[in-house]
């Protein structure tokens, strides 16, 4: 069976395992305070171009999604994202079981608009007895988001626009965000993410790392105890060094980026492979996530051999499912694949 139905069925790349066990036997502080953490740290702050912000590294994305969100929102507020979002569908209520609201908006792509979350802060500020309600406190988007569609940067920069007038705090799921970079029509950079953006995270677990998500903060008043909510969530890793020593291989020259894009370029010949084909695909993703509409005997045929996931029907006979590439995806499988759609 060739696997394409996420992007961390691998371990990690082998340059990192390389590296754990060439360091296996050095003594360091625990906690994140060690060299290798303060080098990733460094390699990370000069990528985004934001030498003031504070990184911190957290083992997996629900973990710190929660961490995050349980920083920034007084009890009574919420979170506002897509209906799609990650937090909204596939984190089994994580923010809620900590006390906090999912606040969701309709989507058709994953996305969510700027004049969206205007319209919801206008409402619940325009309603006489709002403080029955659950008041909006900050925004989450992912990019890519979880339909593998990415936000250009005139969206990002209105988005962050609207939340900097309204108040709200803007945060980043950066889950995989290597992918979303190396998208042929993105135009964001980290810089742009850095600068636009209160808080976000650049995911390791399913760009290359072993685990890990590296959590980068600029905005001043959400940098304050932000380790004690790190501690207090449980993502105090105490040899926090094997998070550093995974993000100072990835960012020391740039591997990151080089291994997202070979994902990227991996997906692209799988959209095209179902295009040539004449099957459409759900979503305009150009990340390393891809969602076919194919008819369900094509679908049995093709699992015979290959694992995809199951995203939803398109109708009593067709369905949509999602081919993931990742890091590690090996073109041999992908011309297998390619050659057997073909044959379809």
């Amino acid at each position: 069976m060739l696997r394409f139905e996420c992007d961390y069925t691998e371990g990690a790349h082998p340059r990192i395992l390389q590296r754990l066990l060439e360091t296996n036997e050095e003594q360091t502080p625990g906690y994140g305070l060690d060299q290798h953490c303060e080098a990733a740290r460094n390699y990370i702050k000069k990528a985004c171009q934001a030498m003031d912000a504070e990184v911190h590294f957290l083992v997996g994305g629900t973990q710190t999604n929660a961490t995050i969100i349980a920083s920034i929102l007084r009890p009574y507020q919420g979170a506002v994202t897509a209906e799609s979002g990650h937090i909204a569908v596939h984190e089994t209520g994580a923010i809620e079981a900590a006390g906090h609201k999912v606040l969701t908006l309709p989507s058709r792509d994953g996305k969510i608009r700027a004049e969206q979350v205007k319209e919801l802060y206008r409402a619940h500020w325009a309603d006489a007895s709002h403080e029955h309600m659950v008041q909006p406190g900050m925004v989450y988007i992912s990019h890519p988001t979880e339909n593998g569609t990415t936000y250009r940067k005139d969206e990002l920069e209105a988005l962050s626009a609207v939340c900097r007038e309204c108040g709200l705090s803007l945060m980043l799921d950066g889950a995989r965000l290597g992918y979303g970079l190396a998208a042929p029509d993105n135009d964001l950079s980290l810089a742009d993410i850095a600068r636009l953006c209160d808080v976000f995270y650049i995911g390791g677990t399913k760009v290359g790392a072993l685990m890990g998500e590296a959590v980068v903060i600029t905005q001043e008043t959400l940098k304050r105890d932000f380790r004690y909510m790190i501690k207090q969530h449980g993502g105090m890793l105490a040899k926090g060094r094997l998070l550093g020593i995974q993000f100072e291989t990835l960012f020391e020259d740039g591997l990151y980026f080089e291994i997202a894009r070979h994902a990227v370029a991996m997906a692209m010949r799988i959209r095209e492979a179902f295009a040539a084909k004449g099957f459409s695909s759900r979503y305009a993703s150009t990340t390393n996530q891809q969602f076919p509409v194919l008819p369900d005997e094509v679908l049995k045929k093709l699992s015979e051999t290959y694992s995809y996931s199951f995203w939803e029907k398109a109708d009593a006979t067709h369905s949509v499912v999602r081919f993931c590439t990742s890091w590690a995806t090996k073109q041999e499988y992908v011309d297998r694949l390619v050659e057997d759609i073909k044959k379809l």
